[in-house]
């Protein structure tokens, strides 16, 4: 059999159909219903074009051997030349069937239902086969443009289904309120667009709060009367940074003789530097009495006062070009409140999926416990006034046995 296979193989290599389907025939005679025989059969009339032949021979195949996928990826592609969309379908969903990951069945199946406009199906399909090509390391150039053709297709998929969606709830969403955020992360996270961040404390953590990663204004009322005072306390800002004095220092500090991290390149530099009015609960009189104004204004917020860490207040400057790398916070118990004093064009601060560009004298809070960075892409400074508060999604009984819970462990250790 193998000598009659061979035989007609080097016939098919160069171009003898007729020798070839000869030397077949005898092989099929030789051992009747082999699947190598039946499968290199198919595969000649799939040369010729007679599909009702191809499907006959790898059916044969198939009844012989009906766990190998590539018999039944060989009997699609006769249904598919004969334009029997059934066909081709059923016998993809028998390759899957034995190998869930088989790239190709996968890959044909999506650009099945892409052909015969099941869009739905063929999303589902085009992220199956995104799914298992992402994780193939060094892909060679036929396995990036399969990845390239799913990704385009599951773009324009999501965004015409994201249209739809706009159009359809425009009404109810516009209803919503502060939630429409919620819903639209929601839409967006189910499309592929977006990420949803977790908490990641690298102290205490306190279950069950909401991971949001900018709070509502809501739950900050006062917020205006902070914001009343932005002009006075960006002049002292501007007063302190900009003057000669000692006050202001790089805000990363690293231990010497350790590894490099993502913070090396900010370490002991002038691109990140801070002026603190409270630092780990302390209050910073040479600071504050230079800054009435920002000192009066930090004691009107509700600030939390836990010995040796809250609260903490300073002007951040940011230089021309400098960029602080994502990172996350310590814990969730708190609240990080930004109040921007000078922002030039070009600067922006990302927390979670969300991207947001300061505007001067309009404050807002964030977790900073969900991964977060900034950038200034401009030609001058960026200074933003930095405090913590409590998380507004705690009681006041939690507030006050969280702060007696720092005080113990504080000084037991």
């Amino acid at each position: 059999m193998q000598r009659f296979l061979a035989a007609a193989q080097q016939a098919r290599a160069n171009g003898r159909p007729e020798e070839e389907a000869a030397l077949l025939a005898r092989a099929d005679a030789l051992v009747p219903g082999n699947p190598l025989v039946a499968n290199a059969r198919g595969m000649q009339a799939l040369g010729q074009r007679d599909w009702k032949a191809a499907c006959h021979f790898f059916q044969a195949a198939i009844a012989a051997d009906p766990n190998e996928p590539a018999l039944w990826m060989n009997l699609a592609t006769a249904h598919r030349g004969a334009q029997d969309v059934d066909g081709e379908r059923r016998s993809l969903e028998g390759a899957l069937a034995i190998d869930r990951r088989h790239v190709m069945a996968q890959y044909r199946m999506a650009e099945l239902h892409q052909r015969n406009g099941h869009m739905a199906q063929a999303a589902q399909g085009w992220s199956h086969v995104a799914q298992l090509l992402e994780g193939i390391e060094n892909p060679p150039p036929a396995v990036r443009n399969m990845l390239a053709q799913a990704k385009a297709f599951l773009a324009e998929h999501n965004a015409t289904l994201a249209a739809t969606i706009d159009e359809a709830l425009a009404d109810q969403i516009g209803m919503l309120g502060p939630q429409a955020r919620r819903f639209r992360a929601c839409v967006d996270h189910s499309l592929g667009r977006r990420r949803i961040y977790p908490n990641v404390c690298a102290g205490i953590h306190y279950p069950f709060l909401p991971a949001d990663e900018f709070f509502d204004r809501a739950h900050f009322p006062w917020f205006a009367q902070l914001e009343a005072r932005a002009d006075a306390i960006r002049a002292e800002a501007e007063a302190i940074l900009y003057g000669k004095n000692d006050l202001i220092r790089p805000y990363v500090h690293m231990e010497k003789g350790g590894p490099g991290t993502k913070w090396s390149t900010l370490d002991g530099s002038l691109d990140w530097t801070a002026c603190f009015l409270w630092e780990y609960g302390v209050r910073n009189d040479a600071v504050c009495d230079l800054c009435p104004e920002t000192a009066k204004a930090l004691e009107a917020v509700p600030q939390s006062h836990i010995s040796g860490k809250a609260p903490s207040a300073f002007f951040s400057l940011l230089r021309p070009g400098a960029h602080i790398p994502p990172h996350t916070g310590v814990t969730n118990s708190r609240a990080i409140i930004h109040l921007p004093l000078i922002v030039p064009d070009g600067c922006a601060f990302r927390v979670g999926g969300e991207t947001r560009q300061w505007k001067e004298g309009e404050a807002f809070a964030f977790d900073d416990t969900i991964e977060h960075e900034a950038w200034n892409r401009s030609e001058k400074p960026r200074v933003v006034l930095i405090f913590d508060v409590w998380n507004p999604h705690l009681s006041p009984a939690e507030q006050a046995l969280l702060s007696r819970m720092f005080e113990i462990t504080g000084t037991a250790g």
